[in-house]
């Protein structure tokens, strides 16, 4: 009798983990539930310390990863994390490594694994991702470590000449080569092909740039006979320009959902959106009146990636400070249970906040 992985069809044939792939994708995406991304790296994380006034050392940013990861009923809303390396391999102030702090909260660990961007020639400043040269051993060595999936971020801009043919190709062609390394050790490859918010464009250059770049990704994925049934999707939300007037909660839901409907193949299992420096609440908001829509075919889970929408109360209420912890904590198991709601699209679609944006982002 035929299965999701017998005969293998256009997929990788051999693959040895291809039940497991399918099994972590689906646990992922779990209705309620959604992806803690606490992958910044060391410079990132340390201007957010300095938001508050804490020094970024190793003890500093295990204390704020404890916070998060020691959370009461954290694994109610909280399916999976995404892990930079470091913390990947740190313990807890109690000696307990991480990740079997995680795994026995039944949250999966997951790891960051590419490394960084650099400017693509013969393009207008537009970039490509590196650390495929030794991809695969890395990825065999996080799996021993206990991770089971991974993320490799590609940026894309919108510009008068961006995204250029050439950057789309390179980086989408990137995300499919770093898809099926993931896959050949073992890992989950949620893919993301980020177009920036940065710029003074509309909703609809969004929309039309948005189902470009992700129609790319999915011809080089079926390049590579990646098994789709064991991948995620991180992109962004179709939105304005930040610099631009900023379209209705719902328009914005519904521009996303139909770029997807149009892009994104049913056998993928979940969609888990990058908050793209939206405040906490719209980001929330967007995840919920995407989840009411009843028009538009969604065949797949759409949960969350956050970082930052998850994180930034938490880390102003903490300030660094041990009597503060408490009242952090339960500052970010409200939004993680916010967002959990919104994937059963739940909540409130109005609700407005501080914006976190900031221009050319980097992790």
């Amino acid at each position: 009798m035929a299965t999701l992985t017998t005969p293998t069809g256009n997929a990788m044939p051999n693959q040895k983990y291809a039940e497991e792939l399918i099994q972590t994708a689906r646990a992922i995406v779990a209705p309620g539930k959604g992806i803690l991304a606490a992958d910044e790296s060391t410079g990132t994380v340390g201007k957010r310390l300095a938001s508050i006034g804490v020094e970024n050392d190793e003890s500093a940013r295990r204390n704020l990863r404890e916070l998060l990861f020691t959370s009461p009923q954290i694994e109610d809303y909280i399916s999976g994390v995404i892990l930079f390396e470091e913390t990947l391999y740190q313990d807890g102030n109690d000696g307990v490594p991480f990740v079997k702090l995680l795994q026995s909260k039944n949250i999966i660990p997951g790891i960051k694994v590419d490394k960084g961007v650099i400017v693509l020639p013969g393009t207008d400043g537009e970039t490509e991702t590196q650390g495929i040269d030794d991809l695969g051993k890395r990825c065999a060595k996080y799996y021993e470590a206990g991770a089971r999936f991974a993320k490799w971020r590609a940026v894309l801009k919108i510009s008068e000449t961006c995204p250029s043919d050439l950057a789309i190709h390179q980086n989408a062609y990137g995300l499919a080569r770093y898809a099926a390394i993931c896959q050949e050790n073992g890992l989950v490859p949620i893919v993301e092909p980020e177009i920036l918010s940065d710029g003074t464009h509309g909703i609809d250059k969004c929309a039309a740039v948005t189902e470009k770049v992700l129609s790319a990704v999915y011809k080089a994925l079926s390049d590579h006979h990646v098994l789709l049934e064991g991948t995620l999707l991180k992109p962004n939300m179709v939105l304005s320009g930040a610099e631009a007037e900023q379209a209705d909660i719902r328009s914005a839901a519904f521009l996303t959902a139909r770029a997807l409907s149009r892009t994104v193949p049913p056998a993928v299992p979940g969609i888990v959106f990058l908050s793209g420096g939206q405040s906490e609440e719209t980001a929330t908001a967007h995840l919920t009146a995407m989840n009411q829509i009843e028009d538009i075919n969604k065949p797949w889970a759409l949960s969350f990636s956050f970082g930052r929408a998850l994180q930034a109360s938490a880390l102003k209420t903490w300030g660094g400070k041990t009597e503060n912890l408490k009242a952090a904590q339960d500052a970010f198991i409200a939004r993680a249970r916010a967002n959990g709601e919104a994937t059963l699209g739940k909540g409130d679609v109005e609700a407005k906040g501080e914006s976190l944006y900031v221009k050319d982002y980097k992790y």
